[in-house]
């Protein structure tokens, strides 16, 4: 299983500020995507403060911290993508610059379903969202920081997995249901933002760190929800629980996160998704439950 599989829970964060690995980019002309899953990435209009300009390069490149299982409770509050994108030079964005640089992030996003990110330019992009290079570069040191930008959406969104598990019941019939809403929770998001989650394992895998900690934020907090679930279950009436809950939260959601990404390929084998779904809910609530495991084996 590759590095990018796992819910990277880390007890020791890692810098901030350190070096991001840069790529090489190819070349190509893209053709526009459809906006079937385009991110829901409109402008926030309640920040009033800054002009209607377009200068700036956004936070999200740099502001990330890495959220381990000492602080994933918090990682929502802190995240990068909740605080509003700042300039070069420290000013927020006012309306409209705040609207054209979603744009630019949402036509970015709806390019990714039909264009390699390796073969997605700069000007397509913009040509896409009716602008130019000039005002691209404004928000954006290069496709990267924007693809970036995308991530940490995305990892907001994902970190609110964790309610699928909350304060859901995991016995009898109940509990069967709690693990179909997950698995379906799963499945559903992963193939909703697809196109930016394939770029997100990319660039981990290429050891950028900054993608690495978005990925790392999304997965923290269902990993830690799931693992209290497997606790309360396993330890019902006195019992101990049989194995460890962190430990198995995350092999559960290594299994989620690897078999909801990989949805086309399964298919392609003719492994079709309605039986993955089925297997995948019994997995989870066998292991939220814990069935005993024969003493002699």
């Amino acid at each position: 299983m590759s590095p990018a599989d796992a819910p990277a829970l880390d007890k020791t964060a890692k810098p901030a500020n350190a070096s991001p690995h840069q790529s090489p980019r190819g070349r190509g002309r893209a053709a526009a995507g459809g906006a079937s899953a385009r991110l829901a990435v409109g402008a926030d209009a309640g920040n009033g403060q800054g002009d209607a300009g377009e200068p700036g390069v956004p936070t999200e490149a740099g502001a990330a911290t890495e959220a381990g299982p000492a602080d994933a409770a918090s990682s929502a509050d802190t995240s990068p993508a909740a605080a509003a994108p700042r300039a070069a030079d420290g000013r927020v964005p006012g309306r409209r610059g705040l609207a054209t640089r979603a744009r630019l992030l949402d036509c970015a996003a709806a390019m990714l379903e039909t264009t390699p990110y390796r073969e997605l330019t700069v000007t397509d992009v913009t040509r896409e969202a009716g602008t130019s290079p000039a005002t691209f570069y404004q928000y954006f040191v290069d496709m990267e920081t924007a693809m970036l930008a995308l991530a940490e959406q995305v990892a907001d969104q994902g970190s609110h997995l964790s309610d699928l598990v909350g304060a859901r019941p995991w016995r009898g019939a109940a509990g069967w249901h709690s693990a179909e809403s997950l698995v379906d929770g799963f499945l559903t998001f992963w193939q909703a933002h697809q196109p930016v989650l394939r770029v997100v394992d990319l660039l981990t895998e290429e050891g950028d760190q900054r993608f690495r900690r978005a990925r790392v934020r999304m997965l923290n907090a269902i990993t830690r929800s799931l693992a209290g679930a497997v606790e309360e279950a396993q330890t019902r009436a006195g019992r101990s629980a049989e194995v460890e809950p962190m430990a198995m939260a995350g092999a559960l959601v290594s299994m989620l996160a690897h078999v909801a990404a990989h949805q086309p390929g399964f298919e392609a084998w003719e492994i079709h998704v309605a039986d993955l779904r089925q297997a995948m809910i019994r997995l989870v609530f066998w292991g939220v439950t814990g069935p005993k495991v024969p003493r002699v084996i």
